[in-house]
């Protein structure tokens, strides 16, 4: 999270406004709900993990065991079970 200098980005009358309740702090203002993005979702991790999660349950009703699935992704047992038994 980058922080911005209030004076370069709010009017001055809304700066002094947000002075009457807080002055030489860092506050958070979230982004709207409409633009919040999924874990993953610029980067390409969940697209990656979501392949990744969808081939280990075509291989699972192929008939690879739990145990082959979570060696061949180095992944734990109770993972692999996560992914295959959800739906």
């Amino acid at each position: 999270m980058k922080y911005v200098k209030a004076t370069t980005v709010l009017p001055e009358k809304l700066i002094v406004v947000i002075q009457k309740y807080i002055q030489g702090e860092t506050i958070y203002i979230p982004k709207l709900e409409t633009t919040y993005q999924k874990w993953g979702a610029s980067s390409g991790s969940r697209k990656y993990i979501d392949d990744r999660n969808a081939s280990i349950k075509y291989a699972f009703k192929k008939g690879h065991t739990i145990h082959q699935l979570a060696e061949e992704h180095f992944l734990s047992i109770e993972t692999i079970k996560k992914i295959v038994y959800s739906k």
